[in-house]
């Protein structure tokens, strides 16, 4: 959050637009009619580095910028966007975004902006943080690191992405807010081949920082993990299958949090009665070890905004206490329908997409339980630290997801690893059969995206280890 000079200087400048004219527009974009209108300006750079068997497979550099403009009466939106920004286009966008039609929901909206504001990440430009020369060396030597691990690799595939995000947001009220958003993120993939067997493992992360976050130490803790996950996978066994415990890892397996019960507890979905916890603000629907938080507010995490893509500064909201469900993210629109209050929850891909509520970091606190005591009380069952991909239907909470990494407990201790694990259920559902709840509580190292209605945004996830007494595991053996 800055005095709006780099705004100045890439967005407004350039088109030879003032705050001024920004005004005439938000006042020709508003009528009797209208409850909200705003406008959404936007100047990105994207860098991208891939290095494959020691050579650049791939780079890539574009820039993007453009404008949205969108207006709201009831639960109708009128919404154009624009890669041009000039006064003609905006005077042009007025015309589209005016002509919605008024609705007997017709109302008021409030400014709920919360006072202050963040400031969780330098307003600093990754991509020319480093030379392209030092980044093609960070790359390989992530490669030599976890080379030299371990002789059975075969394959090492690394890669290198950088943003910078300019932001300008002329809010219903009039004010102009910005916000200047890196984001950086590293990855790995490794192939190790032994008996004529061949496992793959991958790790990564990043945050909203510059690319000196990539230090020798991080790019190490990288490379291990990677390689310990493929050579972990060498010797693993066939899956069970059937009902049974199963331990989830602390930090990344929040996934399985932020897909099966985050989607669930967005604003939209219980607005319109379409999600499993729709109309249950106070009920039961976990187990009292279960508080689950969204937080859009720790630094330089990958989830996290200065303010939201309406200009509300984003905030830390509890959706489930002790088992209780006391809250939904929120948007503008939603929270102005449903009569509650704005969580800095309203996110959007590009100036190209209306914004909607979406997830930050979200996370479940820590509990009372030791790890180790957590898998001690298991008699015979899983425990997976790291997952693949998976499915969701998000209004209902039913999923699958595969387990990369996993073990099988006997009589409280890890045996031997297995592969083929898939995690089957129903989100709300396993929420009940929560009955242990760690305290080693760790976000993911920053490397979530989530989608919504083809949407994507940069999310962070996490949660203590935690045990589910009853969960369908679709296995091989």
């Amino acid at each position: 959050m800055t005095d709006l000079s780099l705004a100045q200087k890439y967005i407004l400048s350039p088109a030879g637009l003032a705050n001024q004219d920004l005004d005439s527009i938000l006042d020709k974009m508003v009528s009797n009619t209208i409850d909200y209108a705003d406008l959404y300006f936007q100047y990105s750079k994207n860098e991208f580095w891939s290095l494959e068997d020691s050579a650049v497979k791939n780079g890539s550099f574009s820039i993007d910028q453009g404008v949205g403009m969108r207006s709201i009466a009831g639960e109708k939106t009128a919404f154009t966007y624009s890669d041009e920004i000039s006064l003609d286009v905006l005077e042009s966008g007025t015309k589209i975004v005016k002509s919605i039609n008024a609705s007997n929901q017709h109302s008021s909206y409030t400014d709920q902006k919360k006072k202050g504001k963040h400031n969780l990440y330098n307003p600093i430009n990754p991509i020319d943080s480093i030379e392209s020369a030092e980044k093609i060396i960070l790359l390989e030597k992530i490669e030599s690191i976890a080379k030299k691990l371990n002789p059975h690799i075969v394959k090492v595939s690394a890669s290198l992405a950088s943003q910078f995000d300019v932001i300008l947001i002329k809010t219903f009220t009039g004010e102009l807010i910005e916000d200047i958003r890196p984001l950086v993120r590293l990855s790995i993939s490794v192939i190790v081949e032994k008996n004529q067997r061949r496992e793959q493992g991958s790790a990564g992360g990043g945050g909203r920082y510059a690319l000196d976050y990539f230090t020798d130490e991080v790019l190490h803790e990288y490379a291990s993990k990677a390689v310990n996950q493929a050579i972990v996978n060498l010797d693993a066994m066939p899956a069970p299958a059937g009902s049974m415990t199963v331990v989830l890892g602390s930090g990344w397996p929040g996934i399985l949090l932020h897909e099966a019960i985050g989607h669930g507890l967005e604003g939209d979905f219980n607005r319109k009665g379409t999600s499993a916890f729709s109309g249950k603000i106070g009920a039961k629907v976990a187990s009292p070890e279960v508080t689950v938080v969204d937080d859009g507010t720790i630094p330089n995490r990958r989830g996290s905004l200065n303010v939201d893509d309406e200009g509300n500064t984003t905030s830390r909201t509890t959706l489930i206490e002790n088992g209780k469900l006391v809250g939904y993210m929120q948007d503008a629109m939603n929270a102005n329908l449903m009569n509650a209050s704005v969580t800095g929850n309203g996110r959007r891909e590009s100036y190209a997409h209306l914004p909607m509520p979406r997830m930050t970091n979200t996370f479940m606190l820590n509990g009372k339980h030791e790890p180790e005591e957590i898998i001690k009380s298991v008699d015979d069952g899983i425990y997976a630290n790291n997952f693949g991909g998976g499915q969701v239907d998000i209004t209902s909470g039913k999923f699958v997801f595969s387990a990369s990494q996993a073990w099988v407990i006997k009589n409280g201790k890890l045996i031997h690893p297995i592969k083929g694990a898939s995690i089957v259920g129903n989100g709300p559902e396993i929420l009940n059969e929560v009955s242990m709840v760690g305290n080693d509580m760790q976000l993911d190292t920053g490397v979530g995206t989530c989608g919504k209605d083809g949407q994507s945004v940069p999310v962070g996830v996490g949660q203590p280890t935690l045990k589910i007494d009853n969960i369908i595991v679709g296995g091989t053996n």
